[in-house]
């Protein structure tokens, strides 16, 4: 019965055109309790959602067409947020700027956003996450960017996507899907991304590697900030970023490429750059009355995002003693064992002095002497146990996992 209602055209039109097929069977799935439950989710989700979307299509395009509203649309497997959060501030500094905030899935999230736009709002950014297939085709019939950019892609929900290409394919569909006139911003260092040369419609800005717009000398600082120089054509801009990690300085150059094609000149870009404010559980550094240093990324995790967040432990600790606390990787389907072995192996490599593996599937990271918790409950304690004075802890996990939680009751 409920494929029959899933599948039905009717049903899938009155949803809005485009409306992932993953996002159909959620809504139809629903089955809340109470009639008042049930008569607020039939007004919001047949009523209220469907029209907001058409309302929200008409919208932005009136604004893009009437008042020069500029769309930006951002996308990859990591990065996304910060990206958006630097960009924002940058363009903050020069005009009305609406983004994408809270941590609520787009397909709700972005009409939401683009009504907070007024007629002298300049810059509108849309953090256009995918997680399903035909998700990206959603988003591009709501909005067209006029500056579309992908900061990378990695194995990530790969449970939907079936591989990375299956990613790929997705997440690229975003600067396929503008026209000539837009601007694509990729990140050259991309195997997959270089793919897309001399493919797009739009007018392509590559940064990162050895293209025009590239960073130099990053390094991290004593008070665990991450400095580097940024070359930008024939500009040299020595930028102090207020996070710690070199993942950051990728979507620093991110952000500086759409800037500067959107008009923003090299000092309002390095003070947005410098001011911008990093998001919760997204290598916040917290320093703990024992003298222990706690690196919180409990936002998310992801093979790639956990090798970059590994090396980065190693360098900061220095001689210092260094303690990762793992949670498991979710969504990568039929590779979930083979990378949570392969995250092993980087981390035995990498010589952490102490490993805390959180969740069913990061006890194939815990071989060789290495701690194991089912939940971070029961990690808790042996984290207390381990932790020392001198030593550098990173939580290195996802909400999903409750390793947020995990950091409250450390700190």
């Amino acid at each position: 019965m409920a494929s029959t209602i899933i599948n039905n055209r009717f049903v899938r039109w009155w949803l809005t055109p485009k409306f992932p097929t993953a996002h159909v069977a959620k809504v139809v799935s629903y089955k809340p309790v109470g009639v008042y439950a049930i008569l607020r989710n039939i007004y919001r989700t047949w009523i209220v959602h469907p029209l907001k979307r058409r309302a929200a299509k008409l919208y932005v395009n009136f604004l893009q067409n009437y008042f020069g509203l500029k769309v930006i649309g951002i996308s990859g497997s990591s990065g996304k947020t910060t990206t958006k959060e630097m960009l924002a501030s940058i363009l903050k500094k020069t005009g009305n700027t609406v983004f994408s905030i809270a941590n609520i899935d787009p397909v709700y999230n972005i009409p939401t956003t683009i009504f907070k736009c007024r007629p002298i709002t300049k810059y509108l950014i849309l953090e256009m996450g995918v997680e399903y297939p035909n998700e990206m085709d959603f988003y591009l019939w709501l909005a067209k960017p006029n500056v579309g950019i992908i900061t990378n892609i990695y194995t990530t929900h790969t449970l939907f996507f079936k591989n990375i290409d299956g990613v790929y394919k997705e997440k690229s569909k975003l600067v396929k899907g503008i026209p000539k006139t837009a601007h694509a911003v990729l990140n050259s260092e991309s195997f997959h991304l270089r793919k897309l040369e001399g493919k797009l419609k739009a007018k392509v800005t590559w940064y990162g590697g050895k293209s025009p717009i590239k960073s130099l000398q990053a390094y991290f600082t004593g008070d665990f900030k991450t400095r580097f120089m940024l070359k930008m054509n024939d500009s040299n801009i020595p930028i102090n970023l207020p996070v710690l990690g070199k993942q950051f300085v990728e979507n620093a150059l991110a952000a500086a490429a759409a800037a500067k094609l959107l008009g923003i000149g090299n000092k309002e870009i390095k003070r947005g750059l410098e001011s911008f404010k990093n998001q919760e559980h997204r290598m916040n550094i917290n320093k703990l009355k024992s003298g222990a240093i706690l690196i919180d990324d409990s936002y998310n995790n992801n093979p790639e995002a956990a090798k970059r967040a590994i090396e980065m432990l190693k360098e900061v600790s220095g001689k210092r003693n260094s303690l990762l606390v793992f949670g498991d990787m979710l969504e990568l389907g039929s590779d979930e064992v083979l990378e949570h072995k392969e995250i092993s192996k980087y981390i035995s490599d990498r010589k952490i002095d102490y490993v805390v593996g959180v969740g069913p599937l990061s006890q194939k990271v815990c071989t060789d002497k290495k701690y194991w918790a089912k939940d971070w409950r029961e990690a808790l304690p042996i984290v207390n146990k381990l932790m020392r004075g001198n030593m550098v802890v990173l939580v290195k996990g996802s909400r999903s996992i409750g390793l947020d939680n995990l950091v409250s009751a450390i700190k």
